[in-house]
């Protein structure tokens, strides 16, 4: 048994997120995580919701209310909408508990008593009209280097390169339009030169390791190779405290987003040891050399996950070229693999809610099955290249693939044992076709299981689905329905035993993929409908004081194996019904109205930068 760290995006809380989110960073994160259970290792996923940084407060003054207030808000909207998705978090909490807050701060300690993170001057930019810092992806204008006009003040989003604002040629604020003010200003800065021969060398070893997705390893060697001190403090009143002397009672100097959010992966796992009643049970995800680690978000996010939490990390270790010694932390492990999907879009457009072009995770679930947009992420989602949602593939799929395909097989299989004999039958002998169609369904277990663990989840279900294509087939040639002599009734039991036998595995199989969905399944023939354990909200209190909040929590330790289970002789099977709906040809024009605006009863405002 291995622990493995599944580390998932952390969705800002600017305003409810849409599918486009949760196809890049929470149906692949859960698919693995459900399957690495199941395969037997011990499994800790964790996130929370970003609640820092300028966003947060541009939102917020739009709404009206506090920042807090906006957190509070947005926050319990994406926890429901997580959970109703069936994202098997250990913890999903977020980034303003007073846990968080000590963990980030002690880290920034550490990196700094290492002498990792540099104080500087550097120019700030400000909005000249409400005199708050605007922050660098805030900024935008033309690329110095490649000349891309969109170019932000991080990075240009064309060639790659890492950027400040003032390297922008015209730039302007993305809330405004109006030219930013550039002032001077004292901030911390994170060492990156200092540690990129350690950044180097353990990319260089993923790189060997070839499991990486081509694009996400060259990248993040691109971005190596410009590498320069990055700041990590910021001139806001939103955010934490900077942790020393001199700097700690500045009411507008605190810690930046960058810096505090990716430490939450360690944040979570720490509050998740606290609240098991076992505080140092988090090492051995974090300590142990043999434990393994997968990061899991969009290609906008890659830089995060590649650069700067290893470099923060490495820091430290004190594993920089200015050496060092570990922090309280001790030596913290280095992402095994950063998993990066691709951009979905909507009827060929970028997702904008600014524009429109937007569907909210909320909107989709109150409307359609989560089974359904789970299916759709898994089969046709970007997760090497972009790839494009929209309204018709969405029903052809729903219709044509999960309740003709899967939904058929389940119904068929479960109304005939009904009908003629009311519970799962045995097996008699054996034939060559029952032997084939049970060897093929159970090979399908090394094959779809080397598949997830391997990121490749469009292949794995795509197996999935033409085993069950097979065990259709199965059916239609063995024709069980005919066999209504009394001398026929131990061949058609025998049939309908490996049907459900097939059933039975399929199900296994499609488990991490379709959560709610296997779970009936399991109960329409004969078991006891818990094979994909759900997850769930708890309202807890913050560990050190603080206000109390909502957290995605579960107990998953009763997964089943990954492998068949023999179906149960004698157990019941009553008159099934669909497992999946079937969609109207309608759906597709009434959610283009929705989209262009035609329909009052369209999807919920907010944010969803």
């Amino acid at each position: 048994m291995t622990s493995i760290l599944s580390a998932v995006a952390w969705p800002y809380a600017s305003g409810p997120r849409h599918i486009g989110h949760v196809a890049g960073f929470g149906v692949p994160s859960d698919v693995f995580s459900r399957y690495m259970r199941m395969a037997g290792h011990d499994v800790l996923m964790v996130s929370g919701t970003d609640e820092h940084g300028t966003p947060i407060l541009v939102a917020a003054d739009a709404a009206g209310v506090s920042a807090r207030e906006l957190a509070d808000r947005n926050n319990r909207l994406i926890v429901e909408d997580l959970v109703a998705l069936g994202l098997s978090y250990d913890l999903f909490t977020r980034t303003t508990t007073r846990n968080h807050y000590a963990v980030v701060q002690e880290m920034f300690r550490a990196v700094h008593e290492n002498g990792y993170m540099v104080e500087q001057t550097t120019q700030s930019a400000i909005s000249p009209s409400t005199g708050r810092t605007l922050p660098d992806r805030y900024i935008e204008g033309t690329c110095p280097i490649c000349g891309y006009t969109g170019a932000r003040g991080d990075q240009c989003d064309s060639c790659g390169n890492q950027l400040d604002p003032t390297d922008l040629i015209d730039p302007r604020s993305r809330i405004n339009g109006e030219t930013p003010e550039f002032v001077q200003t004292q901030h911390f800065f994170l060492d990156l030169p200092a540690l990129a021969e350690a950044l180097g060398e353990w990319l260089d070893g993923r790189e060997a390791s070839g499991t990486w997705r081509p694009n996400v390893i060259r990248f993040s060697k691109n971005i190596l190779a410009e590498i320069r001190p990055r700041a990590m403090t910021r001139d806001i009143d939103w955010g934490i405290p900077v942790p020393l002397e001199g700097w700690r009672d500045q009411p507008t100097k605190r810690l930046y987003v960058w810096f505090d959010a990716v430490i939450g992966y360690l944040s979570a796992s720490i509050e998740w040891a606290r609240r098991t009643g076992d505080p140092e049970a988090w090492r051995k995800w974090w300590n142990d050399p043999e434990a393994l680690s997968y990061y899991f978000m969009g290609k906008d996010n890659i830089v995060f996950h590649s650069q700067i939490w290893p470099a923060e990390m490495l820091a430290h270790n004190g594993e920089g070229e200015r050496g060092g010694q570990p922090g309280e932390y001790g030596v913290l492990n280095l992402p095994t693999e950063v998993v990066s999907s691709e951009f979905l879009t909507m009827e060929g457009k970028k997702f904008s809610s600014s524009r429109g072009v937007v569907i909210y995770v909320r909107d989709v679930l109150e409307r359609y099955q989560a089974d359904a947009l789970r299916y759709f992420i898994s089969v046709a989602g970007p997760e090497n290249q972009d790839s494009d949602f929209t309204w018709a593939e969405f029903v052809r799929r729903t219709n044509g693939e999960l309740v003709a395909g899967w939904g058929n097989l389940v119904n068929r299989t479960a109304s005939m044992i009904h009908k003629n004999l009311g519970e799962i039958p045995p097996a008699g002998e054996l034939t060559e076709p029952d032997r084939a169609l049970l060897d093929q369904v159970e090979a399908g277990f090394a094959t779809v299981g080397d598949l997830v663990s391997r990121h490749r989840q469009r292949a794995a279900i795509a197996e999935v689905m033409r085993l069950v294509g097979e065990a259709n087939k199965y059916i239609t040639d063995m024709e069980p329905y005919k066999l209504k002599d009394e001398s026929q009734q131990e061949r058609r039991a025998t049939i309908l035993h490996v049907a459900a036998q097939a059933v039975s595995d399929l199900n296994v199989m499609l488990s991490p993929f379709l959560p709610h969905s296997a779970n009936t399944v399991d109960a329409v023939i004969g078991g006891t409908g818990d094979v994909a354990p759900l997850p769930r909200v708890e309202e807890v209190e913050d560990l050190d004081g603080g206000p109390g909040y909502p957290v995605i929590t579960g107990d998953y330790r009763g997964v089943p194996a990954w492998g068949r289970r023999p179906v149960r002789v004698g157990a019941p099977v009553a008159k099934p019904v669909p497992v999946f709906t079937k969609l109207d040809d309608s759906v597709v024009e009434e959610e283009l109205r929705r989209l262009a605006g035609d329909d009052e009863d369209g999807g919920a405002a907010g944010d969803a930068q």
